[in-house]
């Protein structure tokens, strides 16, 4: 692979808020990245060959490569490209996506809405934003939105259903964070004027805060039939979805028959840098990217991105049951801990306990970053583990060494 200099000019794509958010191969980048990293307001630290930023995440270690490599389960959106994913952006075909010019976009839009049996696609920065444009589409302001009172848009979107689109939510209560048919047919509201419309349903596979579990195409088929009843339309916020399919090993084109849009993230889970699309009808879409461009996602030369999208399709959604199992792993030693009070159950690659109430999540997790290993809390004496691409074998292997070590 030939010398990439590390320039503003050939690393600007990767910088977010001063920061540069890269991984850059030291055989090739490393001696021209760290000068440009500083000249540019970033800062670097190096683990294991590799040129990492920002490197307060795993403080107070300043890792180098004779010290242990931090362990980032904080969430599976940490992960970060390849070299090899890297090569495949920097030789991507780009245009001017704003005028529907950028190749490489277009060639992943296609590909992804041929994969779920869908006329179109649309390549947008966030999966925030693919949900949000699903529901702007689907709806009209003083209509109701129902999802699970746990869900994604209900809870980590800022109320963007209401900013953006002028419409209610009706969360309903969820078993880990999955609705049934006849939950949500006893939430449909009656036509009143002084009631909001009941129009579009939202389910989430896999579910987030309900554990990382997953629906079957069983379960969402009766919740299909209850929307064509009434008339309602049925969103996927499918940001997980693969890390759903590699255990079932249900067809990807069976899930788009079901739904009127599903939106899939490439930056979690595949570890593409940025990322989701939304697929659904060309009619839908074309509604969708205009709302894209009002919202601020209008893009140029993504194709440097779409290809890091497209490589992750290609060779990482297979191994994604390699998270799984790591998940697994680790959440069934937790669950034999004496100072662990209940794990949800572990299905894919996420893991959520409670601690017992002497501890608190704040208390759990400093101790846990000691041994150089990050993970989130999920409420007071709640805590998350994501498993990803970067967390191999050995880090799972040494996770499990430093829990059975903890004694209070």
């Amino acid at each position: 692979m030939k010398k990439i200099r590390a320039t503003r000019s050939n690393m600007q794509t990767f910088i977010t808020g001063g920061q540069l958010g890269a991984v850059a191969h030291i055989h090739n980048i490393l001696p021209y990245a760290q000068p440009a990293a500083k000249k540019m307001g970033g800062t670097s630290f190096q683990v294991n060959n590799r040129f990492i930023f920002p490197p307060n995440l795993c403080t107070p270690f300043n890792y180098n490569q004779s010290q242990m490599e931090c362990i980032n389960l904080i969430s599976d959106t940490v992960t970060r490209p390849t070299p090899e994913m890297l090569e495949a952006m920097m030789q991507a075909e780009v245009g001017d996506d704003v005028f529907g010019q950028d190749p490489t976009v277009n060639r992943l839009q296609e590909k992804v809405a041929a994969m779920f049996g869908k006329e179109a696609a649309l390549f947008c920065p966030s999966g925030t934003m693919t949900n949000q444009l699903a529901i702007k589409v689907h709806t009209q302001p003083l209509d109701e939105v129902i999802c699970a009172h746990d869900a994604h848009v209900f809870q980590y979107e800022t109320g963007g259903y209401a900013f953006h689109s002028g419409v209610a939510i009706n969360p309903l209560a969820a078993t880990h964070g999955k609705l049934r048919a006849e939950q949500i047919a006893a939430a449909i509201k009656p036509h009143q004027d002084w009631l909001p419309r009941t129009r579009l349903v939202v389910l989430e596979n896999t579910t987030n805060k309900g554990g990382g579990a997953y629906y079957t195409l069983e379960e969402v088929t009766p919740i299909r039939a209850l929307c064509d009843q009434h008339g309602l339309k049925l969103h996927l916020d499918g940001a997980r979805l693969f890390n759903a399919l590699v255990e079932t090993n249900e067809p990807v084109a069976a899930w788009g028959a079901l739904f009127d849009t599903i939106s899939i993230c490439l930056s979690k889970g595949l570890g593409a840098p940025v990322g989701s699309l939304l697929i659904g009808s060309a009619e839908c879409i074309a509604q969708a990217r205009r709302f894209r461009k009002v919202m601020g996602g209008g893009w140029r030369q993504a194709g440097y991105l779409a290809a890091a999208g497209i490589y992750a399709l290609d060779r990482h959604v297979d191994r994604l049951k390699e998270d799984n199992a790591h998940a697994h792993r680790i959440g069934a030693l937790l669950a034999q801990l004496p100072w662990v009070h209940s794990v949800k159950p572990v299905q894919t690659n996420i893991i959520i306990f409670d601690l017992v109430n002497e501890f608190t999540a704040e208390d759990f997790l400093q101790r846990l970053k000691t041994h150089g290993i990050l993970a989130a809390p999920f409420g007071r004496h709640t805590v998350r583990f994501v498993l990803h691409l970067d967390i191999t074998s050995s880090m799972v292997d040494r996770v499990i060494q430093v829990l059975k070590s903890f004694s209070w």
